[in-house]
């Protein structure tokens, strides 16, 4: 039992556990306290600044830039001195990343040209969830190699910041530009500590803490802070001893053991009343934009750039599994939906419902491939 409690396995099914945790919670008598502790006002006074926020908030934009943040650091990892240490290897995710982005908006609408109001969600499909999506790859870890997985952390944050740019261009509302300028003077700061080689961490946290909340008020998703620091954390300290590794390893327990599973718990709540969910346009164009949109585009442009001479982080068959997986697409999913239809309760619960459909069958249908045909046609 020891031994499975300090498993990446058991950090997966405890993830599954908040999930299922969730969605009763929000399907039972207890769903108006499970939305009250969501909404349950949280504040930090620094001086004269205030950040007053839901708990759902902190979660969405506090402890998932954390999670991003060491994402941020195996992806460093792995592109300076890992898989990925050439363009011919680097290229591949990025490729991955803007197939899934650009075929699942497509498909959307090819459900919803004809209604400009639903036509405004076409980005709900794009977004990929890295915690679950890496969780399944965890569990399978001894019938995939280990560059899949870094693939997959390293398309998921492409995947995040052309998520990100879309919702700069079209879905943020009131961009304040004084607070993206007062971020970059962080990450210049940060420039100039890595110039240092400076590896005290207190400088960086106090330096990283700035920067998330310049974007948290920017109105730009502050999983981009996170991602920012982690790429300016030096590999080394001057006596050679791998000064990244160390941060990453100590990071990884409240990552698997707290972090993941708030945020499932968090966010996993989808009430499954279809009284309140209509089959629509909007739940066609999300669910198959997920579940057929994300794996054409990431498989088909992989392919395309293998053609031209980038190296496939795997065999095709386990590549195309990975590609299914990518339509998980819970968080990013979620939160454009917020911001596109949180005020038509019609195309919310559709989106949400399909979202949810979606993520579930790309999962199952996933892990299914890798798990049991993959391996037979590498």
């Amino acid at each position: 039992m020891i031994n499975f409690i300090k498993s990446d396995l058991f950090a997966a099914f405890l993830l599954l556990v908040m999930t299922i945790l969730a969605l009763i919670l929000k399907n039972s008598d207890l769903s108006l306290y499970y939305d009250s502790v969501l909404n349950a006002k949280a504040s930090v006074k620094f001086l004269e600044y205030e950040l007053d926020k839901p708990l759902f908030l902190w979660v969405n934009d506090g402890l998932i830039a954390i999670f991003f943040f060491w994402v941020g650091l195996e992806v460093k990892k792995e592109l300076t001195v890992g898989e990925l240490d050439s363009f011919s290897k680097r290229v591949v995710p990025a490729a991955a990343a803007l197939g899934g982005a650009v075929v699942p908006m497509l498909v959307y609408c090819l459900f919803n040209f004809h209604n400009p109001e639903t036509l405004k969600g076409f980005a709900i499909p794009m977004g990929t969830d890295t915690a679950f999506a890496v969780a399944i790859l965890i569990i399978l870890k001894n019938y995939i190699p280990y560059s899949l997985r870094v693939f997959a952390l390293s398309s998921t944050i492409f995947d995040d910041m052309f998520a990100i740019i879309v919702i700069a261009i079209f879905y943020t509302n009131k961009l304040l530009f004084i607070s993206l300028v007062l971020a970059s003077f962080g990450i210049a700061a940060l420039f100039i500590l890595n110039i240092l080689h400076c590896t005290r961490r207190v400088f960086y946290f106090i330096v990283g803490c700035f920067i998330w909340v310049c974007v948290l008020e920017s109105g730009v998703h502050t999983t981009l802070a996170g991602m920012i620091c982690a790429f300016f954390i030096p590999i080394y300290k001057k006596d050679g001893t791998f000064f990244l590794e160390k941060i990453m390893k100590e990071l990884t327990p409240y990552v698997n053991y707290f972090i993941l599973p708030i945020f499932a718990l968090f966010n996993a709540g989808v009430e499954f009343s279809l009284e309140k969910v209509h089959f629509n346009s909007v739940f066609f164009g999300v669910f198959f934009g997920l579940l057929v949109g994300k794996q054409i585009g990431v498989f088909s442009f992989c392919w395309v750039v293998n053609k031209f001479g980038a190296v496939l982080p795997s065999s095709k068959t386990q590549l195309y599994g990975m590609s299914i997986l990518t339509g998980i697409g819970f968080t990013m999913s979620f939160f454009i939906n917020t911001l596109v239809f949180e005020g038509n309760l019609e195309f919310f619960n559709s989106a949400k419902l399909a979202v949810l459909s979606a993520s579930l069958c790309s999962a199952i249908i996933g892990y299914v491939v890798l798990r049991y045909f993959a391996h037979r046609y590498d």
